[in-house]
């Protein structure tokens, strides 16, 4: 099977480079309010789906949970593996395919790690996975991107040094996609890579829902918490509860 554009660029070194500017204070932020939300109890079993290195999993389990992240790139989770411990476990897991039911108390997709395969049939049977890992009163948190604010604000071409390495960037919308293109080169070697993330808005993810057996019960439009309004907020922070 023809590998896709997540499984070159989520693996490859130059990835963690190019965000290696990501800041854990907001990551950390966003836990921090989710976690006087929602109320979890001490001993509660939480899923950070397409986990990354784990920055969201460790914080947590910090926190005081009982953390299982996942993700599809293998050297990210071998880098989160490092950090494991009696309550901290990683794995390489495609969020279509979860091994778990019934065992989650939270289900966590954060950081717009949601939108990445190509047909809503995915990301239909992505939500549906989800569903069934979580508890019959279990509670799913998506984090996405505001679809409005991106595109309208969308930067066509930018240039960021990195490590000394000069990416070139060239950002679009077709097909209902927000695209990325990144090119650079590195030891006299050319690379290329590119996003492909769906431009789901929420009326997305309410009929996505819909089809998924899921139905939301808050929206939140930024890592604080505040109400959702489509033109100005920078986040789609969608909490949701099986229907």
């Amino acid at each position: 099977m023809q590998r896709k554009w997540f499984q070159y660029w989520f693996n490859s070194p130059f990835y963690h480079i190019l965000y290696s500017q990501r800041n854990d204070e907001e990551a950390e932020y966003l836990i921090d309010n989710l976690s006087a939300f929602l109320k979890p109890a001490a001993n509660s079993k939480i899923l950070d789906i397409a986990c990354g290195r784990g920055r969201h999993s460790i914080y947590l389990n910090k926190k005081g949970y009982d953390v299982t992240g996942i993700d599809l790139s293998e050297q990210s989770i071998k880098y989160a593996q490092q950090f494991e411990q009696k309550n901290l476990h990683f794995f390489v897991h495609d969020m279509r395919k979860l091994a778990f039911i019934n065992y989650f108390d939270i289900a966590l997709n954060l950081f717009t790690s949601f939108g990445y395969f190509e047909t809503e049939k995915d990301h239909v049977n992505a939500l549906k996975s989800f569903r069934k890992g979580i508890k019959t009163d279990g509670t799913l948190v998506i984090d996405y991107f505001n679809t409005q604010k991106i595109i309208k604000n969308l930067t066509n071409q930018e240039i960021k040094t990195i490590e000394g390495i000069e990416f070139h960037l060239h950002k679009f919308v077709s097909d209902g996609k927000i695209i990325k293109h990144i090119n650079f080169e590195h030891k006299d070697k050319a690379h290329a890579f590119e996003e492909r993330v769906q431009a789901f808005t929420l009326e997305d993810f309410q009929r996505m829902f819909e089809k998924s057996g899921l139905q939301i019960q808050h929206i939140f439009g930024s890592y604080g918490l505040d109400a959702f309004d489509e033109t100005k907020s920078d986040r789609l922070i969608l909490v949701c509860n099986k229907a």
